[in-house]
């Protein structure tokens, strides 16, 4: 990774976290909340990947429609959260993967 690509990366997400303080204030408070769920439980791909600005464009929408977020997410927001990343591969993927590794060096 060069320094450009360190640059580039800054920006878009200073972009981002913009367009999260412009969410409604019950929209920025279940997100930050989601993007704390991820940084500890969520996909490998989480930072370069188009999850966190995917779910702030559906915060848009939601909000420009005048809806609550709770409505559009539903009451249970880690369950929101684990269905969007069912078939991605988790840092808690890369771990059980080590331990098995470990195990069966282990036993030989």
């Amino acid at each position: 990774m060069g320094i450009r690509d360190i640059i580039e990366g800054k920006k878009q997400w200073r972009a981002h976290v913009a367009r999260v303080k412009a969410l409604p204030r019950d929209y920025r408070i279940v997100y930050q909340e989601i993007q704390k769920y991820y940084f500890k439980v969520g996909p490998v791909d989480l930072v370069d990947g188009p999850l966190l600005p995917g779910i702030v464009e559906f915060f848009e929408q939601g909000a420009a429609a005048g809806k609550g977020v709770l409505e559009l997410i539903g009451t249970d927001v880690a369950a929101f959260c684990d269905d969007l990343i069912k078939d991605s591969r988790t840092y808690a993927d890369l771990y059980q993967e080590s331990v098995g590794k470990k195990a069966g060096n282990a036993g030989t």
